[in-house]
């Protein structure tokens, strides 16, 4: 949720927004359709209002949430900095090209994090998140029956690996989130790193970090030390909840954080 909040028009809390009768809101734009959580954000947003009124915006809410999220799984907690303020505009169409596609090469996945101030060797700590949560099939479902020009198997995929998502992700009928990393779907690890080395990573944006060799080094430095991981996540997080932060007069504080106001 912060990391879709941050990509598009910065950490504003402009994903928490519903849409309304004239706007389509971020938060129901197509690559937002798996974002979770909303209501742990209504919740803590409710018990803040109630003892500090008027102080504590949607945004921070959302940053602070992100770090206890991630303590509760596992991994490093960290100092946040303070301060946002919230916007009051949120346009699903302004996902376009702000968020990456889960088929975004390397050189895409530097565009878009380079766009935001964020460097390659972030970029890859930040893909660690990939190591806790779901993913719908319909982001990786066309490595398993469409791919490239003669839409087949995905072949930079372990064939044993794609064997078993074919049959969580048929390709027709219903289908169910799948965990990202299926070793370790609720622990905060390297796990994610190790998968990608052993050609099991889940989305090809996943993958590729293995096919160039800068990236690659990295990935599997990580699976070697995990103490390095969790401190590169930790100070990636901070650098992202940085961007293009509303400050001072800026914006305003909301009160509900689905409502403009």
């Amino acid at each position: 949720l912060h990391f879709h909040d941050c990509f598009v028009k910065g950490c504003d809390g402009s994903v928490l927004l519903d849409s309304t009768p004239g706007n389509q809101a971020e938060k129901d734009a197509a690559p937002n359709s798996s974002l979770r959580g909303f209501e742990v954000i209504d919740a803590a947003k409710t018990r803040l209002e109630q003892a500090c009124y008027g102080v504590v915006s949607c945004a921070d809410v959302l940053a602070f949430a992100a770090r206890d999220a991630l303590a509760l799984v596992g991994g490093s907690s960290y100092q946040v900095p303070a301060g946002r303020r919230d916007g009051n505009v949120s346009v699903a169409g302004e996902t376009n090209g702000n968020l990456p596609p889960p088929t975004a090469n390397v050189n895409q996945l530097n565009q878009i994090f380079g766009s935001k101030g964020l460097s390659q060797a972030q970029m890859v700590a930040l893909s660690g998140a990939h190591t806790v949560g779901m993913a719908q099939c319909s982001s990786f479902s066309s490595r398993l029956y469409s791919y490239g020009t003669n839409g087949g198997k995905d072949p930079s995929m372990d064939p044993a690996y794609l064997a078993t998502l074919s049959t969580q992700c048929p390709q027709s009928g219903a289908s169910q989130p799948v965990a990202m990393d299926p070793v370790t779907p609720n622990t905060f690890d390297t796990n994610y790193y190790a998968n990608v080395a052993a050609n099991r990573g889940l989305l090809a944006s996943d993958q590729a970090l293995l096919a160039d060799n800068s990236t690659a080094a990295q990935v599997l430095g990580y699976t070697t030390s995990p103490g390095t991981f969790q401190t590169d996540f930790a100070s990636a997080m901070v650098a992202m909840g940085a961007i293009g932060v509303l400050t001072g007069n800026q914006g305003t504080i909301r009160t509900n954080c689905r409502v403009v106001g």
